[in-house]
């Protein structure tokens, strides 16, 4: 990987709760790291594993390690939420880090 093709960024977000002035908790999402990206789509084996669990938008972020990374936040990509499913410190080199994420899909 170069550095070089690293051309979108990404937005890291965890949940947070907190008591509004009713009383009652309310859960907001909170920004923890913005960071360049490399993305790709799913493809060959990888993609027919993901698409035999259901039919869902997962897609490949390959960013530089930091060491807060958390499997329950959330990725902000493009104005859409995706969740982390897996999270691979390439030979655990802390140097790279590839991340598969399923979009999240808004009902209703």
């Amino acid at each position: 990987m170069k550095i070089g093709d690293l051309r979108h960024r990404i937005t890291f977000q965890k949940k947070i709760t907190t008591v509004n002035e009713n009383g009652f908790e309310v859960e907001t999402m909170e920004d923890v790291k913005t960071v360049w990206t490399y993305v790709s789509h799913l493809h060959g084996r990888e993609f027919y594993q993901a698409a035999q669990v259901q039919a869902e938008h997962t897609v490949k972020f390959t960013i530089r390690y930091f060491p807060k990374l958390d499997p329950s936040m959330e990725i902000l990509f493009r104005d859409k939420r995706y969740n982390i499913i897996a999270i691979d410190n390439i030979k655990y080199r802390n140097k790279w880090v590839e991340i598969r994420a399923k979009e999240v899909v808004q009902s209703g």
